[in-house]
């Protein structure tokens, strides 16, 4: 149970809270992995895969497989949450933003080691600055469009330091910008998102084939609410269960193996545990550790 946040409480205090929360998070996603591990011992057909506890920092060895990421959601929360949870001992690295404006800020003001995650929904004509002046932009979660994947290549190839390493030898091999392909799972018209099947494959295709500073990094969903209060690690999410199967029909469509196969980001504060259980990578969560968010009109867009 995460412990209640007052964002009226003394800096220290605050601190100290937020970081039980995280370790609370942290600690209920490696038991729902072990679970998921358990299960997948005993059911060879299963498409989630074993994986480990999740940790704050990316783990140094290539042969354990990946944990779970953790994404803490920290829109409309100030700056010093976000270094509470950066900041040793905790030295969390992942967080994810919804809008433009306030992560373009924060991410100046931050430390360069925090990787973003974008997210919110996605406008067009934010996609260039986006990709070219975030700093930290690890990934954008909220691809739904040809015309959207194109223009986050075009700005992250006018990023500085794209530049300057497309002519180091030796920098890393891979500078591509991560994205994931937001799917609409639950069918809703006031929901983000492209259509489960054929229309995702084919974006999926024209992101690996057209946009060659973008990696395809996987598939994310936010299902229904009602769904989502309904999930439990016995009781299967429709919405995940899309976007499992979407998935692997286009790992299969694409022929997509070892380093090349997608992840799935599904599961918030809600649900995480039951969306681990159905094979998520990836986790995105908010209010169980920062607590109840202001209203979103105070949001920098």
């Amino acid at each position: 149970m995460s412990t209640a946040v007052g964002e009226d409480m003394s800096a220290p205090a605050r601190a100290s809270v937020l970081i039980a929360n995280l370790s609370s998070v942290s600690k209920r996603i490696a038991a729902a992995s072990n679970g998921r591990n358990n299960h997948s011992e005993t059911s060879p057909s299963s498409s989630a895969g074993p994986v480990a506890a999740t940790s704050t920092s990316d783990s140094n060895n290539s042969s354990a497989a990946p944990p779970v990421r953790l994404v803490a959601v920290s829109k409309l929360k100030p700056a010093s949450d976000i270094l509470a949870l950066h900041s040793p001992p905790t030295s969390h690295l992942h967080f994810g933003e919804n809008y433009m404006q306030e992560l373009l800020e924060k991410s100046k003001a931050l430390p360069p080691e925090i990787r973003w995650h974008f997210i919110g929904g996605l406008q067009s004509n934010k996609c260039v600055t986006l990709a070219r002046e975030v700093r930290g932009l690890w990934a954008v979660e909220s691809v739904d469009t040809e015309k959207k994947a194109s223009l986050l290549d075009k700005g992250w190839g006018e990023r500085a330091e794209f530049k300057q390493k497309e002519n180091d030898a030796n920098g890393p091999s891979d500078r591509r910008l991560r994205v994931f392909v937001q799917v609409n799972t639950s069918g809703e018209e006031n929901k983000s998102g492209i259509q489960p099947g054929e229309p995702t494959l084919e974006l999926c295709r024209f992101i690996r084939e057209k946009c060659p500073r973008l990696k395809l990094q996987g598939l994310m969903t936010i299902g229904a609410i009602a769904r989502s209060k309904a999930t439990t690690p016995e009781n299967e999410n429709e919405d995940f269960a899309c976007l499992r199967d979407t998935r692997d029909m286009v790992v299969e469509k694409l022929s997509l193996k070892g380093e090349d196969t997608l992840e799935l980001s599904m599961g918030m504060s809600n649900d995480f545990e039951g969306a681990i259980a159905m094979g998520s990578n990836q986790v995105r969560v908010g209010s169980t550790i920062f607590g109840a968010r202001p209203p979103k009109g105070e949001a920098k867009s």
